[in-house]
């Protein structure tokens, strides 16, 4: 059965770069990077450097990269901090963050009873500027702004910088869940004056359970995890080097090859977007993700034209023809419950229709685009004839 895989902002292939870094680190580094002797300090000395060559791209300081499992902890460890350790009360966000910031939130509004409020939204999922201005004018609490700067299911893109200027006009915390940007857009955080962010390796070609997070230095986070005085006395445990190493080497690779890849990978969505439209003239895009302006180049999120019951068996007969995408997002793509994200910015009608996120690598080509495009012409023909 021929196999095409566009889920890449659910994960991304290892490239054979990494691959081959990651193994020779295994087989010769072994050491804890905590021991004071040879074989300690070798593996120190790798993550410091892989650490440096971190900051050198972001362009800020080694001492504000904190290596993590991943996004997720990132985005808990500023979060909640924040919140237990910074005085924060209050937390402006928005009803379509992912679930590692939005179930944070609620965590600490259920144990700190602290206020949040949800900035309005367009019906691209783009944020009202006007709105968080007015929510920031407000500086009785102390505020955390938390906002992504790419949607992971429909691809709006937020303006950082103007977000960050707007933040530090009224002396607000800013965090920004930056999973879907790290890798493949170049980011200044000398320049984009946020506070913290949150990078997993594994969305642009690295390898799974490790990240960063960037925290601003002397922003008095604490650690969320103790036991242990590693990455700083931020965050305890033994770090994974293998990983770690790996993580830096597929970054340093994607800002090497960042505009050439970006250049065919917009070029495999524009084309798969303009063969959707031919083949099947009824389909809707969510969001802004047809606009590559305002919206990554990575994904297309579709709304397509049949009914709810017939919407039910497209992922599975997309499955049997060994294409794999996502159904909402793939973080809870294997739950009964709906998108929040799209619930945010569709009509009831469209909601009530099968939307699918495809999402696109170097790894991919055309030939696969035809032979997607022609599958789901081929089924939404056949679900018609039925239906009639």
């Amino acid at each position: 059965m021929r196999k095409v895989y566009f889920d890449n902002a659910a994960t991304t292939q290892l490239r054979s770069e990494v691959i081959n870094t990651m193994t020779q680190v295994l087989q010769t580094e072994f050491g804890n990077p905590s021991s004071t002797h040879e074989f300690g300090r070798s593996s120190k000395a790798l993550i410091e450097t892989a650490r440096k060559e971190v900051a050198q791209i972001l362009n800020v300081s080694a001492a504000e990269i904190i290596f993590t499992s991943g996004g997720t902890e990132a985005d808990n460890l500023a979060i909640k901090s924040c919140v237990k350790d910074l005085n924060v009360t209050r937390i402006i966000s928005s009803t379509i963050e992912h679930h590692a910031v939005l179930y944070a939130i609620q965590d600490l509004q259920k144990s700190h009873g602290i206020t949040v409020e949800y900035v309005n939204l367009d019906h691209c999922g783009a944020i009202d500027f006007n709105h968080l201005e007015s929510l920031l004018a407000d500086t009785s609490q102390k505020t955390l702004v938390s906002l992504m700067h790419i949607n992971n299911e429909i691809g709006t893109i937020l303006d950082l910088k103007r977000t960050a200027v707007l933040c530090k006009k009224y002396n607000t915390l800013f965090h920004s869940d930056t999973v879907q940007s790290i890798g493949h857009y170049e980011l200044d955080f000398s320049d984009i004056t946020l506070d913290f962010a949150a990078v997993a390796a594994h969305k642009f070609h690295g390898p799974k359970g490790v990240g960063f997070a960037f925290i601003r230095k002397n922003s008095g986070i604490k650690p969320m995890i103790v036991g242990g005085a590693q990455e700083r006395g931020v965050r305890a445990g033994t770090e994974p080097v293998y990983a770690i190493v790996g993580m830096v080497e597929a970054l340093k690779i994607s800002y090497k090859n960042l505009a050439q890849e970006k250049k065919y990978i917009t070029g495999l969505k524009d084309y798969f977007k303009e063969s959707l439209v031919k083949e099947i003239p009824d389909i809707l895009f969510n969001g802004s993700c047809n606009d590559n302006e305002i919206s990554t180049y990575t994904l297309l999120n579709v709304c397509l034209p049949v009914t709810p019951e017939k919407g039910m068996m497209l992922l599975f007969q997309l499955d049997l023809k060994g294409i794999a995408c996502s159904k909402g997002s793939a973080c809870q793509s294997g739950s009964s419950k709906g998108s929040h994200v799209l619930s945010a910015i569709l009509k009831d009608e469209d909601l009530a229709k099968p939307s699918m996120r495809f999402s696109f690598s170097i790894y991919n080509t055309k030939d696969e685009v035809d032979y997607v495009v022609q599958t789901l012409k081929t089924f939404i023909t056949s679900a018609n004839v039925l239906e009639h």
